[in-house]
């Protein structure tokens, strides 16, 4: 298959989505669903399809202009305009098929959610937390400069500074659908604050990124969950509550468990706690659905795998590099203040490579 085109097979699926396309309108204007969980249902995936349907549409009407005009090459009064326009719609075509191809290349069913990410102390004692820390920030900083919300779910900080664990929403178009290629194992090299001799160390830490849930996503019953109160408690016992607000919430069916202490109110920590909990079963069905569908899919940027080393960070060197992609760059200066889109569009144009012969389930 060419780099630049797409086969009948590609086009026949993209037809098909047009077809669900359609139908979802339809399902939109029936009275009876509006305001319940199916509509809200329906809403999501017309919303997503639509910005696969405008590239798709063009393209497909570029190919129709194509095939019009060669019918008038052998009018030798026509021919040289004829040619003209094949050659503009050739351009057109390859435009449109670049931005389908950038789609699937981030695809996902739930590309367009908010991402909920989890940042966790790695091997390193306290320069991972501190790490850590420097992660999230760095998050914080690209969600800030795409003018998406960052929002911190809950928090254990670390000793020295930074956190043992982190977790935080981030709320903007497209938000997962980009971060999803941040989960992983992350490594940095550098001397830390604690290192009085020079010595560079190596230290880790991971991050999981997961599509925010709702309701109407997973049927988590009153039943399968066991809520544990404690009182919350700060590193080296600074903050202490005198009130159990702090909450524990475990899925029995899946043993999952969410915890949240940051808020003052046993309410409001219960409510983010089970904002992560829906998030992380969730997460856990898709990934299970996904291996069922494609064991192929492992080898892709973006698997989600904690365990994979997908980055390492040399502080020393200036030096960032992507392992997955073979990727490195040397303004991790940059990098750490969140201008993180150089590394974004190259994880994309590698992923652009494969992703037309595997995507489906993604729309």
């Amino acid at each position: 298959m060419s780099n630049d085109t797409l086969t009948e097979a590609m086009l026949g699926k993209l037809d098909a989505l047009h077809q669900r396309y359609k139908e979802l309108e339809q399902g939109l204007s029936d009275d009876q669903i509006m305001g319940t969980p199916t509509y809200q249902k329906i809403l999501r995936e017309h919303a997503r399809l639509s910005k696969l349907m405008h590239p798709y549409l063009a393209l497909k009407q570029a190919i129709d202009d194509v095939q019009g005009a060669h019918e008038l090459l052998e009018d030798p009064d026509m021919a040289e305009m004829a040619q003209m326009e094949i050659d503009e719609k050739q351009g057109d075509i390859a435009d449109q098929t670049e931005k389908i191809k950038e789609l699937l290349a981030q695809a996902d069913s739930a590309s367009d959610r908010p991402a909920i990410l989890e940042v966790r102390a790695g091997t390193g004692g306290d320069e991972a937390s501190i790490f850590a820390g420097d992660l999230a920030r760095m998050y914080e900083m690209f969600a800030q400069q795409q003018g998406w919300q960052f929002e911190m779910l809950s928090s254990s900080p670390g000793e020295m500074g930074g956190f043992k664990e982190v977790t935080f929403t981030v709320r903007g178009d497209g938000a997962f659908g980009l971060l999803k290629f941040e989960s992983g194992g992350h490594r940095v090299q550098r001397v830390p604050v604690t290192e009085s001799q020079g010595r560079v160390h190596t230290s880790a830490a991971t991050v999981a990124v997961m599509p925010e849930a709702e309701e109407v996503d997973i049927d988590i019953r009153n039943d399968d969950l066991r809520f544990d109160y404690f009182r919350a408690s700060g590193a080296g016992g600074q903050h202490v509550n005198k009130t159990e607000s702090a909450v524990r919430i475990t899925h029995l069916p899946t043993n999952t468990v969410a915890s949240c202490q940051d808020e003052k109110s046993q309410a409001a920590n219960k409510d983010k706690a089970m904002k992560i909990l829906r998030s992380r079963v969730f997460e856990a069905e898709r990934q299970r659905a996904e291996a069922e569908r494609s064991a192929s899919r492992k080898e892709q940027v973006g698997s989600g795998d904690r365990s994979d080393r997908i980055r390492t960070y040399n502080f020393p060197q200036n030096r960032i590099t992507d392992h997955r992609i073979n990727y490195t760059a040397y303004n991790l200066d940059k990098y750490m203040n969140g201008n993180i889109e150089e590394l974004q569009r190259a994880i994309i144009e590698h992923n652009k490579a494969s992703v037309l012969d595997d995507w489906d389930g993604y729309f």
